[in-house]
């Protein structure tokens, strides 16, 4: 099956900041927030004094046509009763109707009477777009008489202006409302934000790695929150990195620990294979020497000295044991078939020889089918040290538990699911009476031995009951090389054994 390609890793999605006013500052955006708005209320009222003014030269031409028609009924009777020149009498004396020019003019067009301009604001007049914006359509009235004409035309020129002059006292008292307002805003705003300077400048420490800076206390409350709150967070950073550090510092000695536990292992071993030779080509050659000489002796003096004669045999049984002490000395400095035959059948050939000396104990060894395809990827080392495992487990229960049924087991074992690492397994279990209180020392000091070799080697030890929940059960875990090929997964131990 061909490998599936992984997938890609999904980069972590950022935020999207705001629109067109991103880079702008916050202290800027309220500035104008607040000038628009007010802006916009200026606005609002001097558009309300336009429609006011429109509102009002629209009344003052409705007057204008209310006396534009009173004027009509009095304009026929003084026509028909003094003539022309009656009525441009009247009219002077009339003088100037309210908002409304009157023109009094003959057949021929030319003007017999106008009324006169108004003195209110007299030379002073609105803008013209002014006049246009607020003007309504105007109606013009003519009034046909015989021998000539009457216009009465209204004249809302000063309603116009006084709603000019009420529209620019407006825009100044509005504009000057809002140049003080838009101050107070900005010195309010400038005040309220004087602290972010600050925050930023903690929060670029912390990003520069600065984590024992801390904030001072910062006016406002929201500013005072924001303070005290980048303050704890520096301080769990703070702490963490410190607890990283310890950590860090407690693995890293634990480290060199394991690695001068595996040196002084590995020298050890050394040393006792060093005694060991010593002890088996040179020891027990002179022993052997010393066992022949007396042998001889005694044949020689049998005969002329029985005292010296027995002397010699005595030598010669001494030597004898000695010659075997050393021999059982061997085996426990150093395995000799653990190098050459590997460690299974290193177990198998210590298994044997209990059985020898003890041949009233029920000893079993049991090889798990898993375990023997495992057993080249195992170290060294860590064969030396689960042999040495099952050595003391095996001694222990011999001299001290009185049991009468003795288990060794080694198995394979499947690592963490996470990971392929794999481990190998020794158990060594009996029935016998445990851990005796009487001892606690010597067993509690062979027992940390264990545990030490075996953590320095990334393993475990796990002491618990034997055999039927007797006894006492030693179990020791030592982590497969993983340059080799992994162990089946699909067979547990026990599932196929070897026992002997």
């Amino acid at each position: 099956m061909s490998a599936q390609p992984s997938p890609s890793p999904v980069p972590p999605r950022r935020l999207r900041s705001g629109g067109w006013t991103a880079g702008w500052s916050l202290k800027l955006q309220i500035n104008l927030l607040v000038t628009g708005l007010m802006a916009l209320f200026v606005a609002v009222l001097l558009w309300l004094q336009i429609d006011g003014t429109r509102s009002g030269v629209r009344e003052e031409i409705v007057a204008a046509n209310r006396v534009a028609t009173q004027l009509l009924q009095r304009v026929s009777w003084i026509y028909a009763s003094s003539g022309p020149m009656g009525l441009r009498s009247f009219l002077e004396q009339l003088g100037r109707v309210r908002a409304n020019d009157i023109t009094l003019e003959d057949d021929q067009g030319q003007v017999l009477w106008r009324s006169p301009r108004p003195t209110y604001k007299e030379g002073r007049e609105a803008p013209q777009w002014y006049a246009r914006l607020v003007l309504p359509p105007l109606q013009r009235q003519v009034i046909e008489l015989p021998g000539g004409r009457l216009t009465v035309e209204a004249d809302p020129s000063r309603a116009i202006l006084d709603g000019w002059d009420d529209l620019l006292r407006l825009a100044s008292v509005g504009a000057a409302a809002l140049l003080l307002l838009v101050l107070a805003v900005v010195a309010l705003v400038g005040r309220a934000l004087r602290p972010w300077p600050t925050l930023v400048a903690g929060l670029g420490r912390l990003r520069a790695g600065d984590y024992h800076a801390r904030l001072p206390a910062l006016p406002g409350y929201e500013a005072g929150l924001i303070g005290r709150e980048v303050n704890r967070l520096a301080e769990a950073i703070e702490e963490q990195l410190d607890a990283r550090m310890r950590a860090f510092e407690a693995e890293r000695r634990l480290q060199e620990s394991r690695e001068l536990a595996r040196r002084l292992e590995v020298r050890t071993d050394e040393e006792r294979r060093a005694i060991a030779r010593l002890l088996h080509d040179e020891f027990a050659q002179s022993v052997t020497g010393m066992r022949s000489l007396a042998h001889g002796l005694q044949d020689r003096l049998a005969a002329l000295d029985p005292a010296s004669a027995q002397a010699a045999r005595l030598i010669s049984q001494e030597a004898a044991r000695l010659y075997d002490a050393m021999q059982g000395l061997i085996p426990r400095l150093t395995p000799p078939a653990l190098e050459e035959l590997g460690l299974a059948d290193a177990l198998l050939a210590l298994v044997d020889r209990s059985r020898s000396l003890h041949p009233q104990v029920q000893l079993e060894w049991v090889l798990a089918d898993n375990a023997a395809p495992c057993l080249p990827r195992l170290t060294p080392e860590g064969a030396r040290a689960l042999y040495a495992l099952g050595q003391e487990g095996l001694t222990n229960a011999l001299r001290h538990s009185g049991a009468g049924r003795i288990e060794l087991h080694l198995s394979a074992e499947a690592g963490p699911p996470e990971g392929p690492c794999r481990f190998l397994c020794l158990r060594v279990g009996d029935d016998g009476a445990g851990l005796l209180p009487e001892s606690p020392e010597r067993e509690h000091h062979g027992l940390r031995g264990l545990r030490e070799r075996l953590d320095a080697l990334g393993g475990r030890l796990q002491v618990g009951p034997g055999l039927a929940g007797r006894g006492l059960g030693l179990t020791g875990w030592l982590p497969l090389a993983a340059d080799n090929a992994p162990m089946n997964e699909s067979r547990q131990p026990g599932s196929g054994e070897t026992r002997s």
